[in-house]
Parts: C-alpha cells; sequence; structure tokens
C-alpha cells in the first residue's frame, strides 16, 4: 500500500532562504552593534542605559563601537537593563562553520550492516560536532545481483530515500513504496525497513539518515 505525500498539517517553520545580516569576524564589534540595537529598539538613551547598569557612558560608547571588550559583569549588566539573554550580544559573530565536498566517486565505502548482504554504501559526508545538534549521515548506495532482500534494518532517527536508478519494492513497517528513477521516500527509522524485491538492476538510490547528537557524559 502506497501513501502519498500529504501537506503538512502545520506551516513549515524553517524558510530554506532566510538571510541574516552580515557576521561581523571582530567579536567587539559584533557586541556593540547588538547593544545598540537593542538599546535603541527600547528607544532609551545612553545616559539612560548607563543608569540603569552602572556603567559610564564613556564605557557604554566604546562598547557600542566595539573598541573594547566588555567584562561578563558588564554583559549581565546589560542583559538585565535590556531585558536579553547574554547570548544574544554573540549573535552576530561569525564562527567557522565546517563542510565537506566530495567528489564524484570519491566518497568513502564503509562497513554498515547491510554490506555484508551486498549493499554498498559508499560515505559522501560527515560532520562531527556541528551547531545543530543533529547528525546527518548522507550514503549513496548501490545494489547489485549480488545483493541480498531486506535485512531489516532498523535504527534511531529519520530517513530520507532518493532513487537515482534502478527499481525496486522498498518496504518500511507494513508498507511496500514501488521506486523508480526520481521518486523519494523519507520515514521514521525506527519501523523495520530496506529493500523487498529487486526487480531492475543495478539499482542506485541516495539515503540521507539524521538521528540527535550524543550528549557527552559528564
Amino acid at each position: 500500500m502506497n501513501k502519498d505525500a500529504t501537506v503538512p498539517d502545520k506551516p513549515l517553520s524553517q524558510n530554506p532562504h532566510a538571510v541574516r545580516e552580515a557576521p561581523e569576524k571582530n567579536l567587539e564589534r559584533a557586541i556593540g552593534h547588538e547593544v545598540r540595537t537593542f538599546r535603541k529598539a527600547l528607544g532609551i538613551t545612553v545616559s539612560d542605559l548607563s543608569a540603569s547598569t552602572g556603567i559610564s557612558v564613556g564605557m557604554l560608547s566604546k562598547i557600542e563601537n566595539g573598541n573594547i571588550s566588555p567584562s561578563l559583569n558588564s554583559l549581565q549588566a546589560l542583559s538585565r537593563a535590556l531585558g536579553v539573554p547574554v547570548t544574544a550580544f554573540f549573535r552576530r559573530y561569525e564562527e567557522q562553520r565546517n563542510a565537506t565536498f566530495v567528489k564524484a566517486g570519491e566518497g568513502v565505502n564503509i562497513e554498515r550492516r547491510g554490506t555484508r548482504a551486498g549493499h554498498q554504501y559508499s560515505l559522501l559526508g560527515h560532520i562531527d560536532n556541528n551547531t545543530s545538534g543533529v547528525t546527518v549521515e548522507p550514503y549513496l548506495i548501490t545494489l547489485t545481483t549480488d545483493s541480498d532482500v531486506f535485512p531489516t534494518f532498523q535504527h534511531e532517527g529519520m530517513e530520507f530515500l532518493y532513487m537515482l536508478e534502478g527499481k525496486v519494492t522498498y518496504r518500511h513497517g507494513d508498507n511496500r513504496y514501488v521506486m523508480e528513477a526520481g521518486d523519494s521516500l523519507f520515514f521514521d527509522a525506527d519501523a523495520p525497513h530496506g529493500p523487498e524485491v529487486l526487480t531492475e538492476l543495478p539499482a542506485r538510490y541516495l539515503s540521507i539518515i539524521s538521528y540527535r547528537q550524543a550528549r557527552p557524559v559528564d
């Protein structure tokens, strides 16, 4: 039984085309910009902010202009006076973000459970300790005449499949989906899943698995 794609019950909150303000590479300027922005949003003067924080007008001017690195006590005082968390002062600071680029044919072939059944997994990229709190594993999976059908896969997270070539019947839970080039399947990976009928081989598809990063043990 196939289940067609449906419109989400709630509007998607993520805007894939959103653009943030240009980030700052200098931490002091990034903090100063945010302090000034929050102060002006409240419609208060530097003198007003000085009176409520105990920080001198001259020091506040230096902070807003990015000429000095404010102490933690100063940031806490500004946080209380402006009604924002301390972390809000750092949001424009440009931290290094990692990326993985893999040339065609250069993915890393790795051993996974399905590999023993003739399923070739080529890992296309991996980033540890990213800022999202989510680990994503993108694979290019190849099935050939040597591949067995349906060792039942079951693991945490979500999985997205995109069929590139060939034709297989893919099982998820009690449902079966006939997948050809251009078809996709997105599912909860905690249910039993895997290719059940290999109709046209070789078959290749992208498998993108995502799951929460493991929390460090204290």
